[in-house]
């Protein structure tokens, strides 16, 4: 389970990497239970739904399943026993028998916290563990401030990942229009026009209470509304500076001003929010590749050799790495030579390491020594030497070449290397 202090888009990567173990997991029948427990909801109210289980589940025809399945649900009571009650954002167990071949099984336990809360208790018998509660939370939880307004109300909100929040709704005591003439025209306009001022800026008071305590996680704020009001807000800069700096354009017509008008923000911006995640993906990669067409000048290393070396040198200064790298860094003991050797390897291929002989002496006795994933390891590298990684996705064409063309893995660096070909050995000569 990630820390609050880890990085946010390393955060993402291990619980996609988690999920993505879990869902690797087959039953040989309707042997994997999954269990979701929401924020409070009482630990003795689970016990007891679990407790009926056991004992329904002594009707399994089959002798094995019967027995898997039991097992499970002991080992889900010896669990849920050691929660006084769920975590702030619930928990999810994952416990069964999963399928190894040859007619065997070995028992799994998985507990995930995930990253937003669950909102709904759910109990799950099946062949694979249930995953989609957990699955629409994979992407980085951005947040965005929302505000919805015309001179009679406004709402204020965060949209947080794909979940829209209602925080703050207020009511304006703008008059409305009036059919008064001759002087009175006049006084009734300065009127209108001062209490307008004066919800403008109790608005802007609002969204600094709200948003400038968030304003260094704080993606932008989408600004929307009915009628030309909302643009009168932003051209006048009613906000705080540092809000005013963050909000989106274009601005966004809805036709409510409520917290439907907040979903309809979100549904008007939703195009415009993917856009801009993309666009600085895009900007990054089309910068790797302009620093790499200038060959022995360009701040530029792709590959794992290459980015080992600038990390090992400090002079990475933003690395790229492919969100959908999924590879391992081993380290393997040879128990009769005691030859130690690394390799980055696909999960799948660290078994076929373990089953070749020794590069040195040639006897099959290969061990496992150590095993650090190797995204991980990019990401504490990187801020250990002052460095920022960033995940790349693969729905553009660029995230798609950093992944083909350049083995999932860039650095930007902060100067160039010292000497003619400082990250490419050259082939030998001869």
């Amino acid at each position: 389970m990630s820390t609050p202090s880890m990085d946010p888009q390393l955060a993402r990567y291990t619980f996609q990497r988690k999920l993505d173990e879990i869902a690797q997991c087959r039953g040989r029948a309707t042997e994997l239970i999954s269990l979701y427990v929401p924020p409070g909801k009482q630990v003795s109210d689970v016990m007891a739904y679990l407790r009926n289980e056991y004992a329904q589940s002594s009707n399994i025809k089959s002798r094995t399943t019967r027995k898997n399945v039991m097992w499970a649900i002991e080992s889900l009571m010896g669990r849920v026993r050691g929660f006084k009650e769920p975590p702030a954002n619930g928990v999810a167990f994952f416990v069964g028998s999963k399928a190894i071949g040859a007619d065997k099984s070995e028992p799994v336990t998985f507990i995930v916290e995930p990253p937003e809360p669950l909102h709904t208790y759910l109990y799950r018998c099946d062949s694979t563990f249930f995953l989609d509660p957990l699955l629409s939370m994979v992407h980085e939880p951005d947040l965005w401030g929302l505000i919805v307004m015309d001179r009679a109300e406004v709402t204020l909100g965060m949209l947080r990942g794909k979940r829209t929040e209602s925080l703050r709704n207020r009511q304006s005591m703008v008059p409305s229009k009036h059919g008064r003439g001759g002087q009175s025209q006049h006084r009734f306009e300065r009127i209108i026009e001062h209490a307008a001022h004066d919800f403008f800026v109790k608005i802007a008071e609002m969204a600094g209470e709200i948003f400038l305590p968030k304003k260094d996680r704080l993606k932008g704020i989408l600004l929307g509304g009915p009628g030309a009001t909302k643009e009168y807000f932003y051209k006048e800069a009613y906000l705080h500076y540092e809000l005013q700096q963050k909000v989106v354009q274009p601005l966004f017509d809805t036709g409510y001003t409520d917290e439907y008008g907040l979903k309809e923000l979100v549904e008007k911006a939703s195009q415009t929010l993917h856009g801009l995640e993309l666009t600085e993906e895009k900007r990054l990669v089309q910068r790797l590749l302009a620093e790499v067409r200038k060959a022995e000048t360009g701040l530029a290393a792709y590959g794992e050799a290459d980015v080992n070396r600038a990390l090992d040198l400090g002079a990475v200064d933003t690395l790229l790495i492919s969100e959908g790298l999924r590879r391992q860094r081993v380290t393997f003991r040879c128990t009769a030579c005691s030859t130690e050797f690394t390799r980055t390897l696909p999960d799948e291929e660290i078994d076929t390491v373990l089953d070749a002989p020794c590069p040195n002496c040639g006897q099959r006795q290969v061990t496992e020594a150590a095993n650090e994933d190797f995204v991980e390891g990019l990401f504490r590298r990187a801020s250990a030497s002052g460095a920022t990684a960033r995940l790349i996705s693969g729905e553009s064409e660029e995230g798609e070449m950093l992944t083909k063309g350049f083995g999932g893995i860039g650095a930007l660096l902060r100067y160039p290397l010292p000497s003619a070909a400082p990250l490419r050995a050259r082939p030998p000569s001869g």
